[in-house]
């Protein structure tokens, strides 16, 4: 297992909450990269992020109070504005400029809030990755945005997404469909700077069982299948699944299809777990809410049988630590991003040295 400055990269944007699990005068915490976080929204309607570590004795600032836009900590009432700063602390009247924590650049982008973990000068928020679907109402979502918290190595799951021939045999009841989706739909990876993109093909199958379930076709009509696939770094999959009657790419006039928009984000907690936010939003039966949570219920089915073996696979690889992979053909996407992920932060490291990993090791 690589250490934990072989394993991040910090200059760059990363899925932090959707703003949806930020409860209105409540702080939110959560680890990202082995730094606790808390994420709260201030009286001005921003979300701010801070250390979730008072700079005092280290008590939990998510279990403080906010006051108009600054958080107070609630074992000796230091008070922290939106940049870190403490501008209150009770019986004392000088406040050092070293009395403060660290505040991260945090970005709402289609409900989703992006938080820069690397230096705060380099951080441009014209560099997130934005998934346009969330925010245009001709795509219809579920009901709420979800979530999923992993025990498991995030890289673990960003090699199951680059490889989709694993549908035939996790998912046979539930995302995919027979084995031949593994040996039937060859896929060409366009590797890029930043990650890689494919176009994968089922045609003349059945339904999926999850398309089935919500279908305003007969359920037993042929179709073809066609994936988009992008995979971004740090860990963004988005992805175009269209459904049409067999051959509806050859015709002239192409026939209305049964279409999914799908983003899923990956982000570290800590080296051996992570943290998974997805939506899957459609084109048809909007509105329906029926139709919504029968999808979400389908999709978490899904999502579980991945989680299973995933998870499965880190604790071997935690308990074997000598295990050498043998590769395969159908590797070309994990391996080229891998590639592309380590060569990044190796790059990093020459000018941007580890930050301190404050969950372990810490010094009282």
């Amino acid at each position: 297992m690589r250490e934990a400055e072989e394993w991040f990269l910090y200059n760059c944007w990363y899925a932090a909450a959707w703003t949806s699990e930020i409860e209105d005068g409540k702080p939110f915490s959560r680890t990202l990269l082995e730094k606790p976080i808390v994420i709260y929204k201030n009286a001005s309607s921003v979300y701010v992020a801070l250390d979730n570590r008072c700079c005092h004795r280290s008590a939990p600032l998510s279990m403080g109070r906010i006051e108009g836009d600054c958080l107070r900590c609630m074992y000796h009432g230091m008070k922290y504005d939106p940049s870190g700063q403490c501008v209150e602390i009770p019986g004392q009247a000088k406040i050092s400029s070293n009395h403060r924590v660290h505040s991260y650049p945090l970005v709402d982008r289609g409900g989703m809030l992006w938080i820069w973990m690397g230096e705060p000068d380099k951080a441009n928020s014209e560099d997130i990755p934005h998934f346009e679907p969330l925010e245009d109402p001709e795509w219809c979502g579920l009901p709420n945005r979800c979530y999923l918290h992993y025990d498991a190595n995030w890289m673990l799951i960003v090699d199951n997404l680059a490889d989709f021939s694993h549908l035939a045999f996790v998912h046979t009841s539930t995302l995919g469909g027979s084995e031949d989706y593994a040996t039937e739909s060859a896929q060409h990876v366009d590797k890029l700077d930043n990650g890689f993109e494919f176009e994968r093909w089922h045609r003349g199958s059945e339904q999926p069982p999850y398309l089935q379930k919500i279908t305003p076709w007969p359920a037993d009509m042929v179709v073809d299948r066609r994936n988009f696939v992008r995979m971004y770094t740090p860990g963004i999959f988005l992805m175009d699944t269209q459904f049409g009657p067999e051959g509806w790419d050859q015709e002239a006039q192409q026939p209305k299809l049964l279409e999914f928009r799908n983003c899923q984000y990956m982000t570290p907690e800590t080296r051996s777990s992570s943290h998974f936010f997805w939506e899957y939003l459609r084109n048809f039966r909007k509105g329906d809410n029926e139709a919504g949570e029968t999808l979400k219920a389908a999709m978490f089915d899904g999502f579980y049988e991945d989680k299973v073996i995933i998870e499965a696979q880190q604790q071997l690889l935690e308990a074997h630590g000598d295990f050498q992979p043998r590769g395969l053909a159908s590797d070309n996407a994990l391996a080229h991003f891998r590639r592309v992920w380590f060569e990044r932060i190796a790059e990093e490291r020459k000018t941007f040295p580890v930050p301190a990993v404050t969950i372990k090791n810490s010094v009282i």
